[in-house]
């Protein structure tokens, strides 16, 4: 065993004594085996962000365009949206309750938006703060840039802050992000509580690349008919999700295309689902929905027809 390793498992020591040594076990182990593989691991059969030559070629194709300036500059504007969900199985106590939801930081590719996020972030009021992963540029490699980019941001929300991790991140980062205030949810289930009134957020490990998202074990302390919210990074579990009882589920992955054509019509999401479930609220069954496009980018800091955001979701009943 390599001694980053030994130290790595030393400093998940407590992670280990909460969610298994099986489950870290196994994330280290497909890490280490298919981080920056470029067929077979995952939903997709070609991990475009896997490729080595992907941000060259992106990046000359929007300067062979004219398009390179203004997609720099489209990147690092991040906008505050606002998003209303209606339900009948909320409890009375929680009309009005509001989640920041912010995704896809993705640190070290993103540092123009990363710079002004912590500002926009700051002033906003809402009861809890939600992380649905993504928190390093690349795929593999060192993410210490990352953790350094992303510290502002963290320090500017307001607890409690809870996440989950996605396809560019790795466990090993877990320790860093919980000292930031996060509690990262590991196919976990927290209770939130109003005078006599709960509801249950329930956060998954990425189920996009690595697959170790288990939605039936994060489901299993909810009561039925209690009102439920799914943390997932990849949008693409939407069926088990409304199978499983959950109300709600928040997500991020797709950046919305991130590279889009007029009207906003991705060119590819790199997620295997409908395209409506590409970006913004949607619905499937009785299941509410939200894809976040991302206060970060992905390869190259560069956005196209895709405004970055953070996002204002509350709860109504009705």
């Amino acid at each position: 065993m390599s001694n980053d390793l030994m130290h790595g498992k030393e400093r998940l020591k407590t992670l280990i004594e909460r969610i298994g040594h099986e489950h870290v076990e196994l994330r280290l182990q497909t890490e280490r085996e298919h981080e920056a593989q470029l067929f077979g691991q995952g939903t997709l059969i070609f991990n475009l962000e896997n490729l080595y030559l992907a941000p060259f070629v992106i990046e000359f194709g929007l300067k062979l365009t004219g398009l390179y300036g203004v997609a720099r500059r489209n990147a690092e504007r991040v906008l505050i949206k606002r998003n209303l969900i209606r339900s009948a199985s909320l409890p009375r106590s929680f009309d009005g309750f509001t989640m920041l939801h912010v995704s896809d930081l993705h640190g070290d590719t993103s540092l123009g938006a990363m710079g002004h996020l912590a500002d926009i972030t700051r002033d906003l009021v809402y009861d809890i703060c939600v992380l649905t992963g993504d928190y390093r540029g690349k795929t593999y490699g060192s993410f210490e840039k990352s953790l350094e980019a992303i510290a502002p941001v963290m320090a500017s929300l307001k607890q409690p802050i809870f996440a989950v991790l996605g396809n560019h991140d790795s466990i090993l980062m877990t320790p860093a992000l919980e000292a930031m205030g996060a509690k990262v949810l590991f196919n976990e289930t927290e209770v939130i509580a109003r005078g006599n009134d709960q509801i249950y957020l329930a956060g998954i490990d990425d189920a996009h690349f690595y697959r170790v998202g288990d939605i039936g074990k994060a489901a299993h302390a909810i009561p039925v008919n209690t009102y439920s919210i799914l943390l997932s990074h990849t949008p693409e579990v939407y069926r088990e999700a409304a199978h499983r009882g959950f109300d709600l589920m928040l997500s991020g992955h797709t950046h919305g295309g991130q590279l889009c054509l007029p009207y906003g019509v991705p060119i590819k999401l790199e997620a295997k689902l409908p395209r409506r479930l590409g970006s913004g609220a949607w619905r499937y069954g009785h299941m509410a929905g939200y894809t976040s496009t991302g206060a970060g980018t992905s390869l190259l800091p560069v956005r196209l027809n895709c405004p970055a955001e953070v996002t204002l979701h509350t709860l109504r009943q009705g």
